[in-house]
């Protein structure tokens, strides 16, 4: 699947296409089946090509597909391996694509976890049950996984599970510190997976959508060791102080791990690893070469953020703008600059929005009346927030356009309702699920031509 964007939603103009043009390109190098044909065209030996399965004498890999980029990348690998395909599953969440192969996909929720995630780990762990000793399972993993598959323990209710992930979503908190509660309140993450799978060879491949790509962070680590503890999921939740408003039952498991009465994660060092992999195919990082590869091959300058773009979104926001600012005022021919990371929002309003957005109106604010100056906020699955705009694209025009219609913006901030303000601008960005998940990337053009004709103007008047 080769992502789009739908043009005829977000306001025209030449360097506003040229920006989505090179966001497009970008998610072309990091389209999930692309990169799954790939490494399996490589990777033979690391499948168990010379183990063949003592019992028939022919391979015998199973498929499970975990994420948001669940369904391209089983779809690849079921058609790459043909007869040495024992059988599988994907998880993806609702509305992704459709199979042009013949495997099982299951839909749940995403992000709150529902009663079909609960029916898809059920699943999971009986087609898992299957995987015999001398079968390979391939596990590919991609971002949304933790949510898609929700497996409490016996003493804590769906409701328990949806409400505490609510509250961690909306406190600000990184998805690694999320991912840390997630692991502690899941029989299938934290390495639960493997131990089902054992004594199969795991080989994991991993599309990241996590800043650093540690891979008990993904889809919260099914089948990779985690190093941390429930003291460290508790100390968690006390820091972004939800730990009095988690449901009872939460609290009771978390302190019964603490002491010892309920099992750790799978760590470092256990058994169940000696015969398992992982691979990082694709990442944050992929998508920004490719942006940045295709930014010089249109003829212009790059300048790229060296370190990844974290934190509260409104305030990642404004120091991009910022950034973008100082490199017009310097910048001898057109520029682009490029980030990415993954932000925060602490949601303390009633609005619609997600963090591309968020971050792309107050990187207005800054960009207010600035000339030559078009800046982008994209989430790279096409889903920020829960909207159906995948991040937006802002210039010094935007606040004015706004105010126009009568839309304040700091009020907006205020109640993490940019898409209302950014929708009736026509600034949001739209291109439905893209397939893939590798984080978010910002992308501002600079013309310095513009910023100086401008202040020329502004000089003699």
């Amino acid at each position: 699947m080769i992502a789009r964007f739908d043009r005829r939603r977000t306001r025209g103009g030449a360097e506003r296409s040229k920006l989505l043009d090179l966001l497009e390109t970008g998610l072309e190098g990091v389209d999930a089946g692309r990169i799954v044909r790939a490494a399996l065209g490589e990777a033979d030996g690391e499948l168990g090509a010379a183990e063949a399965n003592a019992e028939t004498g022919n391979r015998r890999i199973w498929v499970f597909a975990i994420g948001k980029a669940a369904v391209p990348m089983a779809d690849a690998a079921v058609e790459a391996l043909g007869s040495a395909f024992a059988g599988g599953m994907a998880i993806a969440p609702r509305g992704a694509d459709e199979p042009r192969r013949c495997f099982r996909v299951v839909r749940a929720g995403h992000p709150i976890p529902d009663e079909d995630g609960l029916a898809a780990a059920a699943e999971l762990v009986s087609t898992a049950g299957r995987v015999r000793k001398g079968d390979t399972a391939l596990v590919l993993l991609s971002g949304g996984g933790s949510a898609l598959v929700p497996a409490p323990p016996g003493s804590i209710r769906l409701w328990d599970l949806a409400k505490t992930t609510a509250l961690l979503l909306e406190s600000g908190a990184p998805i690694e510190s999320v991912n840390v509660v997630r692991r502690h309140l899941s029989a299938l993450q934290g390495g639960g997976l493997a131990r089902l799978l054992r004594p199969a060879k795991v080989v994991t491949w991993i599309l990241s959508d996590v800043v650093g790509s540690a891979p008990e962070s993904i889809a919260s680590g099914p089948t990779v060791p985690d190093p941390t503890t429930f003291d460290d999921a508790v100390s968690i939740l006390r820091r972004h102080r939800l730990w009095t408003r988690i449901p009872q039952s939460v609290r009771d498991h978390l302190v019964c791990g603490m002491r010892g009465e309920v099992e750790e994660t799978a760590k470092p060092g256990e058994a169940i690893f000696d015969s398992a992999s992982v691979r990082i195919l694709g990442d944050n990082e992929t998508l920004l070469d490719g942006v940045c590869q295709a930014a010089e091959v249109g003829g212009f300058d790059v300048a790229r953020i060296a370190e990844p773009v974290v934190g509260e979104a409104r305030e990642a926001g404004r120091s991009v703008a910022r950034r973008a600012i100082e490199l017009a005022a310097s910048a001898r021919r057109r520029t682009i600059l490029v980030g990415g990371g993954e932000t925060t929002v602490s949601v303390r309003g009633r609005g619609r929005g997600g963090r591309n957005q968020e971050f792309a109106l107050a990187a207005s604010l800054d960009l207010d009346e600035a000339p030559g100056i078009w800046l982008a906020a994209f989430a790279s699955d096409g889903i920020d927030g829960p909207t159906d705009a995948s991040g937006a694209l802002v210039d010094g025009t935007t606040i004015s356009g706004g105010r126009a219609l009568g839309l304040d913006p700091l009020r907006s901030l205020v109640e993490n309702d940019a898409y209302r303000f950014l929708d009736a601008c026509g600034d949001l960005l739209f291109t439905g699920a893209t397939g893939t998940n590798v984080a978010d990337v910002c992308l501002a053009m600079v013309d310095p031509a513009r910023e100086r004709s401008a202040s020329s103007l502004r000089g003699r008047t």
